[in-house]
C-alpha cells in the first residue's frame, strides 16, 4: 500500500477565543507523509512569521530532498535520511528566523515550537523542539511520545511538582528550547514504529492546556471511525474550556502497512533495471 492510501490525514486549526490572530501555522503533504506543526511566538505579528517560515522550510525541503532520497536510506553515520531530513531542515528554518530576527527589529526575539512526523516504510521519525506535541493512541493506550522542552516539564522531572499541580502552575508556557531564538538549535529526533490502527495527534499547547489527556484520549477513542469529527471535537473542546490560545490539531490514523514513498531517483533507476 503506498503512503497516500495507508494514511488518513485531518488538520483543524483555530484562534480561540481569546486571541485576535493565529500564530499557529500547519502543513500535511499526504505523497511522502510529512506532517508539521508549528506555535509561533512574539511580538505583533512576529509569532505568525516565525511559525510560518518553519513549516514552509520544512515542507518544502523534504520534499525536495525525497526526490533523491529514500527517508529509509542511511547516510554516512548510519542515520536514516529522514532523521537527517528532519534535522537539518529545522536548523535552516531556525537560521532563517533568528536572522530575520537580528535584521529586523518588528521581528525582534521571534521564535516558535514545531513537531513534525515524517512516516515511511511502517516508522515515523518524530522531531520536536518546545512544547508542541505528538500523541498516540494505540488501541486502548493514549500516550504523549514527545515530552515537553518547557520550565514545567524540568520541575516534573526533578520531582517539584506533581503533574495534577503542573495543570495549574502559572509556568506553563515557559518553553526552554525554541526555533529562531539561538543561531543554533538542539532538535530532538525520535524512530518509532507504527501498526495499523494506531492514531498519532499533533497538537499546540492551546489544546493540552485547556483539555487533560484523559479527555483527549477518551475522545479520539469515541471517533476514531471519523478523524474529522475528532479534530472538531478537539478544538471545540479546547475553546469551550475557555480558549485561552490558539488551538491547532494534525490527526494521521495508519489505515495499512506502508513501503516509503518512492523518490525520482528511485523511480528512474527501477525503470532502467526493468
Amino acid at each position: 500500500m503506498n503512503i497516500e492510501q495507508a494514511l488518513e490525514i485531518v488538520s483543524q486549526t483555530h484562534p480561540g477565543r481569546v486571541r485576535a490572530h493565529n500564530e499557529d501555522s500547519v502543513s500535511c503533504e499526504p505523497s511522502c507523509g510529512l506532517v508539521v506543526l508549528a506555535d509561533g511566538m512574539g511580538g505583533y505579528n512576529a509569532g505568525e512569521v516565525a511559525s510560518g517560515i518553519t513549516v514552509s522550510v520544512l515542507t518544502t525541503e523534504i520534499k525536495h530532498g525525497l526526490q533523491t532520497e529514500r527517508p529509509e536510506d542511511k547516510r554516512e553515520a548510519g542515520e536514516d535520511v529522514a532523521v537527517v531530513l528532519l534535522r537539518d531542515n529545522v536548523q535552516k528554518a531556525n537560521a532563517s528566523i533568528y536572522h530575520a530576527a537580528q535584521s529586523q527589529p518588528q521581528y525582534a526575539g521571534m521564535g516558535t515550537t514545531v513537531v513534525a512526523g515524517l512516516f515511511y516504510n511502517n516508522h515515523v521519525a518524530v522531531a520536536h523542539v518546545g512544547d508542541s506535541r505528538m500523541y498516540r493512541l494505540r488501541e486502548d493506550t493514549f500516550e504523549a511520545i514527545t515530552r515537553d522542552h518547557s520550565l514545567l516539564q524540568e520541575q516534573i522531572d526533578s520531582g517539584m511538582i506533581s503533574k495534577e499541580d503542573a495543570r495549574q502552575s502559572r509556568n506553563k508556557n515557559l518553553v526552554t528550547r525554541a526555533v529562531g531564538i539561538d543561531a543554533q538549535v538542539d532538535t530532538e529526533i525520535h524512530v518509532h514504529e507504527v501498526q495499523v490502527g494506531d492514531i498519532y495527534l499533533l497538537c499546540s499547547d492551546g489544546l493540552n492546556d485547556m483539555v487533560d489527556d484523559d479527555t483527549i484520549g477518551e475522545t479520539l477513542s469515541a471517533l476514531r471511525a471519523n478523524l474529522k469529527l475528532a479534530a472538531d471535537q478537539l478544538i471545540k473542546t479546547a475553546n469551550d474550556n475557555g480558549g485561552r490560545d490558539n488551538v491547532s490539531v494534525i490527526l494521521v490514523k495508519v489505515k495499512g502497512e506502508f513501503a516509503a514513498p518512492r523518490g525520482m531517483l528511485a523511480k528512474f533507476l527501477s525503470w532502467v533495471k526493468d
